[in-house]
Formats: structure tokens, C-alpha cells, sequence
């Protein structure tokens, strides 16, 4: 017997004949008001829910009595102990830093010009650091690295104008540049000096499903020896005086011959609250996504729930090219909807937040353009859109639909509830290994030691490339299911 060779369809016979699948799939999928009625109930309920979370959330950052805001307006914290003396106009002061004794990693002792005591005000420190070296850093923003190591190190810092140089040497002798910046509105006369600081060690203890977070106080204590300060017009370093910036633990300096011994607590840098108004103006996506896997898992069980699925494969016999236009059909309906939900809810609970004290200087205006948000918006939109696919496969799979509604939903929320309840390492690696991670996408803000919620303890892509792989995997499991098991 002779074989019969057939030309292969050309590319654009091929991407044709999917197109009439996808429009086939969508026509299908219009065509059912119970579909289309679930669609629209996943809308109103996300933005429902958003409310109602909007109108019981509150926060009263902005009435704290310590608030610090830095030179752009942000909250800062600015809590040091600070030994210093004015100098007038451009000069340098360099130290020695012989030792630093600190519990904290991120405990820094160095040189600081400041523009005054005020807690907030503008300046540039270069400091040694027990864990992350020597350090750059101005106006609580600018964070440049220098060399590895900490004490003993022999620090500089140049003024000329508005800009300040950092220098580091091992020997005193030999220097090498570690950065210039520019210190917002450095006045004429500053304040120079030498400093310790040491943050606060952050606790988080979870019990029975409640969560409480407190924070300790460390002490840092740093040496400096060989103190100089070349400037036509500054304090001589024997005169300078020794305070306590902002909310520091009260501090100290002992004198001994040249010798400085400083002690000194607290941090130096952004201080925003861990609460993210963004997000919590996302918050019905949580509930909206119960529906959309219901109406996905649907989709896939009613057909073999009427026998419907054999004349589809009869019109198309390619069954991966069926998974695939009901895959592009519910993942791109699903992706709109969402994408409608997430801009109504992020616009009508901004005026709720702002009233419930979400409002700056604690918490900026958020905008539709800025990254974050958009990042935050645009991927609550494809979160829902992966759910989807992910609950479309999985009905393939099991055939079954209440067993696919309650796994699926499970797996996205059911991880959330009992990461509240459990201590964080654990909590963390159940996010990272679930797809409820992907609720990460949400998040505007970097988390902080202080913050408990479960699906800020991932990374926003991180999350969602979870999600992303199980529903990879999904649909794998559904195109094999399709073609070794009969319609």
C-alpha cells in the first residue's frame, strides 16, 4: 500500500481556524445568561465588598504625636544620639572609628552633617555598619554603599555647598571616594558631628489566630578617636555637645583625652505605615474571585454535564486547540471584568479611606499612573485571569463541579486563613508555596518587620508566578485528561 503525503496548512489556516474556535468558544459563552449573569456578579461583589472594607478600616498615623516628616513630606524616623558643633559654610571632618559594639545588624556609627536638631531635617551621614559596611547615606532616601567591613575605619566627610563627599581609609592615610550628594536646603551653617544609632528589634508572636507586634530597644555603642574639622568657621571638637535627636532612648558620650565613647539608639530613614489604603481598596477581589471560579469551573462541567462536549469535539476533533479557545475565552472575559472591578473599586473607596485617615503626610495620594498602583490594579486584573484558567482546568480535570469550586477555592483562600493563625516563618512559606501568594500582586507598599498580613511575606511577582506555575500545570493535567479520557 502506497501512503498518501498531505500538504501541511499553512501558518495562516492554522491561526483561522483557531480564531473561529475562540469565536465559537465566546459566542458559547454569551450565550449562557447564567455565565455572563456571574461575570457581572463578580464585578459588583468585588467592589461591593472593597467598600465595605474601605468603611471599617481606619488609621490615626497622622495623629501620632512622634510623626517625623523628612524634606519631600514623607514620614521618617530621625532618632540618634548626636555629639556635635556648627560649622559655617564649605569645610571637612574626618574620624577614626576604633570600635562599634551593636546587637542590632543595622546599627550605624559615624559622621553626620545636618541642617540643625530638628528631628526630620535634612543631612548626610557616612557610617560603618556591623553588617552592611561602610554606608552613604542623605535626606532619608540616598543609600550608597561603600567598602565591606566595619570599625575600626577612618571616615570623611566634604562640604562644598550643597553637595557632601563621603570618604572611607583603612589607614588614614589613603582614601577612596565613596559618593556625592546633594542635601536639600543644607543652610549655610550646619551642624556637624559624630553619631550612633541602633533600630529597634521588631517581635511578631502569633497565638490561636491572633497576632500582636511590639518592638525592642538596642543600644549601640561606637569609640572615635582622632576627631578633626578643617572649616574657615566651626566649633573646635572638645566644645561640641552631646543630644538626643527625636525619640531615641536617651543616650550618651564619655570623654577621655581625644577619645569619644558614644552611646545611642534608634533609626534613620523612611518610616511609612505598614497599612497599604491601595490594597485594602482591592480587598473584594478576594471574595469576587469565589465567583469568577465558579462561573469558570462551569463552563468546563456543564458540558459534560449535558453531553454538549461530544459535538464540540466533533466539530473540532484538535481537543488541545478546544482547552486552549475555552482557556483565551474565560482568561481574557475574566481579565476585563476584573479589570472594570479593580478601577471602580480603586476610585470609589479613595474619598472612604481618605476620611478614615489614610490621607497624607502618613500616606501620599495614590494615582492610577504611579507604578505601583497600576502594577497593583492591572494585576488584580490577571490574578483573577490565572484563577480562571486555573478553575477551567481543573473542572476538565475532575469533571466534577462542586469538588473544582471548593479545591480551587481553597488553595487561593483557605492558605490565607491559616497563615494568620501560625508563626511567620512557617506563615511565609505556606504563601510561597500556594497560590494565595499571587494576592500579593496588590500590595504598593514594601513590606516592613512590623507587617503580619500573610500575603505581604512575598514578593508581588513572586506570588504571582506561583499562581501562574499551578495553573500551568493545571491546564497540562486537563489537555492530557482530553485525550486519553472519552468526552
Amino acid at each position: 500500500m502506497t501512503a498518501t503525503l498531505r500538504p501541511a496548512r499553512p501558518r495562516a489556516e492554522h491561526v483561522a481556524g483557531f480564531a473561529r474556535l475562540v469565536h465559537a468558544e465566546w459566542t458559547k459563552f454569551r450565550s449562557v445568561p447564567g455565565w455572563v449573569a456571574g461575570m457581572v456578579a463578580a464585578v459588583a461583589v468585588t467592589v461591593l465588598v472593597s467598600l465595605l472594607a474601605a468603611s471599617g478600616s481606619g488609621s490615626d498615623a497622622n495623629e501620632a504625636s512622634e510623626l517625623v516628616t523628612g524634606p519631600d513630606g514623607d514620614l521618617v524616623s530621625d532618632a540618634f544620639h548626636f555629639v556635635h558643633g556648627p560649622m559655617t559654610g564649605d569645610g571637612s571632618v574626618t574620624v577614626q572609628v576604633t570600635d562599634q559594639d551593636a546587637s542590632h545588624d543595622g546599627a550605624m556609627a559615624g559622621l553626620m552633617i545636618k541642617d540643625g536638631t530638628t528631628p526630620g531635617s535634612a543631612y548626610a551621614a557616612v557610617m560603618v555598619t556591623p553588617a552592611h559596611g561602610v554606608r552613604l547615606r542623605a535626606d532619608y532616601d540616598t543609600d550608597i554603599a561603600g567598602g565591606d567591613g566595619g570599625a575600626p575605619r577612618w571616615l570623611r566627610l566634604d562640604r562644598s555647598g550643597a553637595e557632601v563627599t563621603a570618604y572611607e581609609s583603612a589607614d588614614g592615610a589613603e582614601w577612596t571616594e565613596i559618593g556625592t550628594v546633594r542635601v536639600r536646603g543644607l543652610l549655610e551653617t550646619a551642624e556637624v558631628g559624630a553619631f550612633v544609632a541602633s533600630p529597634p528589634e521588631m517581635r511578631v508572636e502569633r497565638q490561636a489566630g491572633s497576632t500582636s507586634v511590639g518592638e525592642t530597644a538596642t543600644i549601640g555603642h561606637a569609640t572615635f578617636e582622632e576627631l578633626a574639622v578643617d572649616a574657615g568657621d566651626a566649633a573646635d571638637p572638645e566644645r561640641w555637645t552631646g543630644d538626643d535627636i527625636g525619640q531615641a532612648m536617651e543616650g550618651g558620650v564619655t570623654r577621655a583625652g581625644g577619645t569619644l565613647t558614644v552611646t545611642g539608639s534608634g533609626d534613620i530613614g523612611p518610616d511609612p505605615p505598614d497599612d497599604d489604603p491601595v490594597q485594602i481598596g482591592l480587598f473584594g477581589a478576594v471574595v469576587g474571585l469565589m465567583v469568577v471560579v465558579a462561573v469558570a469551573v462551569l463552563c468546563a462541567t456543564s458540558e459534560y454535564r449535558r453531553s454538549l462536549i461530544r459535538t464540540t469535539f466533533a466539530v473540532t476533533p484538535r481537543r488541545g486547540q478546544v482547552l486552549a479557545a475555552k482557556a483565551v475565552v474565560i482568561g481574557s472575559v475574566t481579565f476585563v471584568a476584573g479589570l472594570v472591578a479593580a478601577v471602580a473599586a480603586f476610585l470609589l473607596t479613595r474619598p472612604l479611606l481618605r476620611d478614615a485617615g489614610f490621607a497624607p503626610p502618613a500616606f501620599p495620594e495614590p494615582s492610577l499612573l504611579d507604578g505601583p498602583v497600576l502594577r497593583a490594579v492591572v494585576g488584580t486584573a490577571a490574578m483573577l485571569a490565572i484563577i480562571a484558567v486555573f478553575a477551567l482546568a481543573a473542572g476538565i480535570v475532575t469533571r466534577h463541579s462542586a469538588g473544582a469550586i471548593t479545591g480551587v477555592v481553597m488553595l487561593v483562600v483557605l492558605p490565607i486563613l491559616v497563615a494568620s493563625a501560625l508563626p511567620p516563618g512557617t506563615a511565609e512559606w505556606i504563601m510561597r508555596l500556594t497560590p494565595a501568594g499571587a494576592l500579593a500582586i496588590q500590595r504598593t507598599k514594601e513590606p516592613t518587620a512590623g507587617l503580619v498580613e500573610p500575603w505581604a511575606m512575598v514578593g508581588p511577582w513572586a506570588g504571582f508566578g506561583v499562581l501562574c506555575l499551578y495553573a500551568t500545570v493545571a491546564v497540562v493535567l486537563a489537555a492530557r485528561s482530553l485525550r486519553g479520557r472519552d468526552a
